[in-house]
């Protein structure tokens, strides 16, 4: 009895924790979706520009969530020891290390965004369109690349926050810079009370904006809540981190990094696969995975508390168990993926006809949409899996689980259909989706094994 109770007050935990970032990203993804609409009212190509051009900047984010995600494994468990020096430690390391890497992004991109926005558009199509649709994803990039270090500075601050299990103040920061956002899609997209109409320039712009309102939020609000948040007290003094710490946080974010990297990395290639067969599959490829965002949220929040929660527990040295709440969790997020997936499947026939686009079109991302519903339960218990590996600092294992299986077994399929077979773009899909199924007997021997379980921060 004492066990179920326990179990029960471990999810309810979990609850607490997930809900504001289902919230946060429910807004944001939903968000999402009316910009993709307004920018699709311009066309496709600039659907098609704008979404290969985030398809890059989704590899920035994810380097910069891996940076932050090696030191917040520290973070978390410094919380289950309550340690706020510890904290501190980690706060600092995140907001040097993220904006040096900020930086080089933003010069590495400013210097080969062409040629790899370029590599989208080697596909069957029309040689104008393919043309039209590089020069607005490169001019859509140039803009977007002003806000990437406050990026990098706002995922340190939020990382953090989130880590140490406050994920509301996240959320409102998040909401508000939605917001401005959304209102300035609207003015600078269609050009609203006098202003010009800057088409996908003014998403880009408005994006941009949003980030410095959402970096200042969470600034302002961690500063002057000291009391709630003591790690920020001092933490600007100096920028000093003790080396044998810093080594360590690099030891970790580092391989997580380079996992991230590689992932992302290896999504892109898989994209690019998609698009190599037709150029039709870059725009319905940008459809399924807005709606696929949206109805993803709660397990994709779900399993990231998962990580936080499993952290606080091996943190504060509970490991007998630890396993046994990982799984119980874990179970709570397959449960949302299949609600999830559920709501993709009835909504896939009607979704594309939001889009102002071409019927084959809509019809491949109806397809597209109906096979990643068929995945969304799987892709849910090896998120969650993901995350209960690395709440104890096993990076070698999560880089094997995650990065390389994907290098090497999906993308190397999606390589081989697209260039050695016939198959159509729709079953290229499915194909790498079901092998969704190989990763998940994957993460239930990783978890079973229970090499994930230790405490990083009890010496």
């Amino acid at each position: 009895m004492t066990d179920v109770k326990n179990d029960r007050s471990y999810i309810r935990k979990l609850l607490r924790i997930a809900i504001p970032m289902m919230v946060q990203n429910g807004i944001s993804n939903f968000v999402n979706l009316l910009d993709n609409l307004m920018i699709g009212k311009v066309g496709t190509n600039a659907l098609s520009g704008v979404a290969i051009a985030n398809q890059l900047i989704f590899v920035f984010y994810l380097v910069i969530f891996g940076a932050t995600a090696g030191a917040g494994i520290f973070t978390a468990q410094y919380k289950g020891n309550n340690d706020n020096e510890g904290i501190r430690y980690t706060f600092r390391f995140k907001i040097v290390f993220n904006t040096i890497l900020a930086a080089v992004c933003v010069v590495i991109y400013a210097m080969l965004s062409p040629d790899l926005i370029n590599l989208f558009l080697l596909g069957e199509g029309n040689p104008a369109d393919a043309a039209e649709t590089l020069q607005i994803g490169i001019s859509y990039m140039r803009i977007i690349l002003i806000s990437l270090i406050p990026i990098g500075i706002t995922q340190a601050y939020a990382g953090t926050l989130r880590d140490l299990g406050s994920t509301k103040v996240p959320m409102y920061a998040s909401v508000c810079a939605i917001f401005v956002n959304l209102v300035g899609n609207w003015i600078l997209i269609y050009g609203k009370f006098g202003l010009p109409a800057l088409g996908a320039d003014g998403a880009a712009i408005a994006t941009v904006i949003s980030r410095f309102v959402e970096l200042t939020i969470l600034i302002v609000y961690t500063g002057t809540h000291s009391k709630m948040l003591p790690f920020i007290k001092g933490a600007f003094r100096n920028f000093k981190v003790p080396l044998n710490l810093a080594a360590k946080f690099i030891l970790k974010s580092l391989p997580l990094m380079l996992n991230e990297t590689l992932w992302s990395l290896g999504m892109t290639v898989i994209n690019q696969s998609y698009s190599y067969r037709s150029l039709d599959a870059v725009a319905a490829m940008n459809i399924q995975s807005t709606i696929w965002n949206v109805m993803g949220v709660s397990f994709l929040a779900m399993g990231e508390a998962v990580g936080i929660m499993m952290g606080h527990i091996l943190g504060s040295g509970e490991l007998e168990g630890a396993r046994k709440k990982a799984n119980s969790m874990r179970m709570v997020t397959v449960l949302c993926g299949l609600v999830c997936a559920a709501l993709m499947a009835v909504v896939s026939p009607f979704f594309p006809l939001l889009y102002n686009t071409s019927d084959k079109i809509r019809s491949l991302a109806s397809g597209f949409i109906l096979i990643a519903a068929c995945a969304m339960p799987f892709v849910a218990y090896t998120h969650a899996s993901y995350f209960i590996i690395r709440s104890g600092g096993n990076t070698l294992i999560t880089v094997l689980f995650d990065s390389i299986y994907t290098w090497a077994i999906a993308v190397s399929a999606a390589f081989f259909m697209s260039r050695y077979t016939n198959l159509s773009v729709t079953w290229m899909l499915a194909v790498v989706n079901g092998l969704e199924v190989i990763k998940c007997s994957i993460a239930f021997f990783f978890v079973r094994s229970g090499k994930w379980i230790k405490n990083l921060v009890r010496d």
